[in-house]
């Protein structure tokens, strides 16, 4: 019999730790799982994070493992009925070139209503100070709700930078507690440039805009967005031909002439205009164009109003000329793209969160998921597998072995994407404040990531008393209707 390498007899370690700890996660009160777990405990100690070797942070390696890679799962027509079937279904996503132009008052101040809700818990600013009830008036007070007429002209508009979308007219982060600065409870989302919104009220101070968009309703700064007709700002997501963002990021070339449009951020799944027939030798705002793509973005010009103006794309910029196939290969090639980015609550870090990671994964390959977990879980218009908190764990772990690449899997408040199998464990990739599993003491070790990881499924904690598996409220698939 031949002997095994050091690299196989290291995996197989691996593999025999990884199962003592899910062993030990079941029936933790036996002393051979105590035993186990201290052992499998042992194979994080290096970099803390449970289950992982260097072979999993490469999205190859899970590529390598499917049979069928690179076959499509919908085509762009089922991609295309998919988003139809996503709008006819989800009432968090809407179409705001639909909305009337004009408004009936009680609506707009019954969308405004239900996000700028005055806190009743006890929140705390930057100076760890304790926002009061004179301050909190006063936020309310900017809101001016009272001040929304009986009808309300619908102002059509673009985003021309990536902006932060708040709960209150306001840039005063705030906090839950004094250990915690990362989570602004007053950051909602952000918004990319391009993204058409309708603008619905105007602050009290003049300097913020309530805005709807196709996915989010909330306040953003008066300065990030641009005025201009109905099929100027709803066509440029159309005009043809173009180009979509398929890096984490991409940002236009510095711009000295045109300060709107310099090193601009476009993030993961931006579609924006080429200007194809601009002519090869001629600059824009005193660059050569032969080295970039000649984009069209909007600008906010003095008064407000809306211009669209060439800027420079470098062809370096990791972009497709259309969003990409929707296959496992490409899910995950996308999702690995931004390994080790900073979390970002809210969008806030120009980065991103749990729901916002996934849905810029699949926004890549031109599907439409809702903004946040809570309705990502429940929505009716993907292939959902529910859970009911008496589900036993057995039943739970057998779903998890049925699981493919791009599935979706939800606990309160968080979502991880399926990357794979590895010996029996499911892998994930997902954006995340941090995880928790059993130590060698058998008690829980909480380890802080910050960032987009992958990390085994099965070991991790929900809390000191609770599996994570136990806490699975939902899997989403997009899917052809009636697959496996």
């Amino acid at each position: 019999m031949r002997s095994r390498t050091p690299c196989q007899r290291r995996r197989l370690r691996l593999r025999l730790r990884l199962f003592a700890l899910c062993l030990f996660a079941f029936v933790a009160s036996t002393a051979v799982a105590r035993e186990a777990v201290h052992e499998a405990a042992a194979a994080a100690a290096g970099h803390g994070v449970v289950g992982i070797e260097p072979r999993h942070l490469a999205a190859q390696y899970w590529i390598d493992r499917l049979p069928a890679a690179g076959k499509p799962l919908l085509d762009a027509p089922a991609v295309a009925a998919q988003n139809a079937r996503m709008l006819r279904l989800d009432p968090q996503v809407q179409d705001p070139a639909a909305l009337p132009s004009r408004l009936e008052g009680t609506w707009v101040r019954d969308v405004i209503a239900k996000l700028s809700v005055t806190p009743s818990r006890t929140l705390y600013d930057e100076q760890g100070e304790v926002i009061g009830k004179d301050r909190l008036a006063a936020l309310a007070a900017n809101v001016a709700i009272e001040a929304v007429p009986a009808q309300v002209m619908a102002r059509p508009a673009l985003v021309v930078r990536r902006a932060d979308l708040r709960t209150f007219p306001t840039r005063q982060r705030v906090f839950s507690n004094l250990d915690d600065s990362d989570i602004d409870r007053f950051q909602e989302s952000a918004l990319f440039p391009g993204t058409a919104v309708v603008i619905t009220h105007v602050s009290a101070d003049g300097a913020w805009y309530f805005v709807v968009s196709a996915l989010y309703s909330a306040w953003i700064e008066r300065d990030a967005v641009a005025l201009g007709t109905h099929d100027t700002v709803f066509g440029y997501g159309h005009a043809s031909p173009s180009l979509v963002v398929t890096g984490a990021t991409a940002r236009t070339v510095y711009n000295p002439e045109e300060p709107g449009l310099s090193a601009l951020q476009l993030d993961m799944g931006v579609r924006v205009p080429v200007l194809a027939d601009w002519p090869a030798d001629k600059p824009v705002n005193g660059q050569h164009p032969y080295t970039s793509h000649v984009i069209q973005l909007p600008v906010r010009r003095a008064d407000g109003a809306l211009a669209l103006l060439p800027a420079l794309l470098p062809r370096t910029a990791d972009v497709a000329p259309d969003y990409l196939p929707y296959t496992p290969a490409n899910l995950l090639r996308q999702s690995f793209k931004f390994l080790g980015e900073r979390y970002g609550w809210g969008h806030s870090y120009d980065s991103r969160d749990c729901s916002g990671f996934v849905s810029e994964v699949y926004r890549s390959m031109g599907i439409v998921l809702p903004r946040n977990t809570s309705a990502q879980a429940v929505s009716p218009a993907l292939e959902r597998i529910g859970f009911a908190p008496g589900d036993s764990h057995e039943k739970r772990l057998a779903v998890l072995q049925t699981l493919q690449v791009g599935d979706l899997v939800y606990i309160p408040g968080h979502v991880m994407m399926v990357i794979g199998h590895d010996n029996g464990i499911t892998y994930t990739i997902h954006d995340t404040t941090g995880i928790t599993y059993r130590g060698t003491d058998g008690k829980a070790v909480r380890t802080t990531l910050n960032s987009v990881a992958v990390t085994p499924l099965e070991p991790l904690l929900f809390n000191s008393e609770q599996s994570t598996v136990d806490r699975i409220t939902a899997i989403q698939r997009i899917r052809p209707q009636g697959a496996p």
